[in-house]
């Protein structure tokens, strides 16, 4: 999860700049915006070429990115659960799922980590003037998570990927249980920092750069409590659907598979959980949204009227930004002002309520919010439908869902990009809400070598995709050991390969139960 951040400055940018030939142009920003105290936001700048490919090439390698810390977050959980299960029913099918997952989530952190380093420098390169605005509070909150997080899961994750013979399984464990909780504190942070750049507080913007004045503000800004529960929510929920998918493809392939039944029944149970009550997190944040991003709300639901009443909830609709309006809408009567104000009659604030040069682009927000809530739905009724089966005894014998499952396998990540793309898009033209926007941010590099850099960021990322689709899809292929061999996989002084260590003798043989 570490330097998720980046996505800070620009993945909103990804869509505007890709999708859309109209570039978010600059006006006149408000003479003054309250932060605990009046500050003075700075002067809009003209966008350059220089600044559309630095924010299409920021937005490609973060959207990259953020797809492998959203599974290993959720499959370090689902991981050190199964040993935990190992360890205290002695099934050796837990360990079996542990031995197996453990694999895909090793080669997932290590595409996690080489897709993110290269973030930190484009963030000094590319975004360098964001760096001297914002430095004193994104900064400490960047090495917070370094220092709190980065080390912990480094200084854990070779015991736990190779220390399976080398310490006792309790140690293997703590180990395991350190390193999914090292994920959790570093989306912490993360989420801490991207939280403040959308409803900014417990700073001040004095002669040009942000001053703190209250950390504990600035952490836990308004936003924050809600998107941290909703990326985790989120998190848990693609490596859920990845286990469930990759559990269903393997029971087709041998009805009989233990492992399989059983982690494709335990997923099912965490997505009957999680998938509803992150529509509820959902809710709560699209209230937050409402109170401190009306215009992101706005574009969110496709509302252009600046004070509009009994506003529909809509289901279909082609949003018209020159026009201000949309075509061909579907939607329900009222239902837009009753979620969110729980009224029919509430009142919402509309796009035209700012200039247009304040307004994010409402195509990209309309319709990735859609596609993620229409995910989510479908999550739901796998599991309702998953849950159903099991409960009449067809679960593992219904080759129906079996067949749809395998094809749920990216619903989270594909759930998880377009959530981001909502939350960043919507907050454009600011990078932080309200007080910087994210042309003037940009740093003065020539177009042509951002230009070369996104080439090759493109032609580099593409072949380490196929690499690493590659290697999953023959761990997935290969499946766990045998259950009969498991004997080979124990760890600790009850392993083979511990007490080969200890008598310097290779031909050691079998570990004693």
């Amino acid at each position: 999860m570490s330097l998720l951040s980046m996505w800070l400055a620009d993945s909103a940018a990804f869509a505007s700049a890709v999708v859309s030939s109209a570039a978010i142009t600059s006006a006149t920003m408000s003479s003054a915006v309250s932060l605990g105290a009046d500050v003075v936001a700075l002067s809009p700048a003209e966008p350059s070429t220089s600044a559309l490919l630095s924010r299409i090439q920021f937005a490609f390698t973060v959207s990259v990115h953020i797809m492998f810390p959203s599974m290993t977050i959720g499959l370090a959980t689902l991981i050190a659960w199964w040993e935990a299960m190992w360890l205290k029913t002695k099934d050796p099918v837990y360990l079996q799922l542990a031995k197996f997952w453990i694999k895909p989530f090793a080669i997932t952190f290590g595409m996690g980590v080489v897709s993110g380093v290269v973030l930190s420098y484009e963030f000094g390169t590319n975004f360098s003037k964001f760096s001297e605005i914002a430095g004193a509070v994104i900064g400490p909150l960047m090495a917070y998570e370094v220092l709190t997080a980065f080390f912990l899961e480094a200084g854990f994750l070779g015991v736990m990927l190779f220390g399976w013979q080398k310490v006792s399984p309790r140690l293997h464990f703590t180990a395991t249980l350190t390193v999914a909780i090292g994920t959790w504190i570093s989306a912490f942070w993360i989420i801490a920092a991207n939280s403040w750049m959308h409803t900014p507080q417990g700073a001040e913007l004095i002669d040009g750069r942000f001053v703190v004045q209250d950390w504990w503000a600035v952490i836990f800004n308004p936003s924050m409590p809600y998107r941290f529960t909703h990326m985790l929510l989120a998190s848990f929920l693609t490596a859920t659907f990845v286990v469930m998918a990759t559990s269903a493809w393997q029971l087709r392939k041998n009805p009989d598979a233990a492992y399989a039944k059983k982690a494709l029944s335990m997923t099912l149970g965490i997505a009957l959980i999680l998938a509803p009550l992150q529509a509820f997190v959902g809710d709560l944040h699209g209230l937050n949204v409402k109170e401190h991003q009306p215009i992101k709300l706005a574009a969110m639901e496709g509302i252009w009227p600046e004070k509009s009443t009994h506003v529909p909830l809509l289901l279909f609709a082609i949003p018209d930004q020159a026009a201000e309006t949309n075509h061909a809408s579907i939607g329900i009567p009222g239902l837009a002002s009753l979620i969110l104000t729980h009224s029919v009659d509430g009142e919402l604030t509309g796009l035209t309520a700012v200039p247009p040069s304040d307004r994010p682009n409402v195509a990209m927000v309309f319709y990735s919010f859609r596609v993620m809530v229409g995910i989510g739905i479908l999550m739901i009724i796998i599991a309702c439908w998953g849950n159903w089966l099991r409960w009449r005894g067809r679960l593992y014998q219904h080759p129906r869902f079996l067949a749809v499952t395998p094809w749920m396998a990216p619903s989270g990540i594909i759930a998880v990009l377009a959530g981001w793309y909502v939350v960043e898009i919507g907050r454009q033209p600011w990078v932080v809400q309200g007080l910087i926007r994210t042309n003037d941010v940009v740093s003065p590099v020539p177009s042509e070598k951002v230009a070369l850099s996104l080439l090759l960021f493109v032609t580099v990322y593409s072949v380490l995709i196929g690499v690493y689709l590659y290697f999953m899809r023959k761990l997935i292929h290969k499946g766990p050991p045998a259950l009969e061999d498991i004997h080979q996989y124990k760890v600790g002084h009850a392993a083979a390969g511990y007490a080969a260590a200890l008598q310097h003798d290779a031909s050691i043989g079998p570990a004693k139960e």
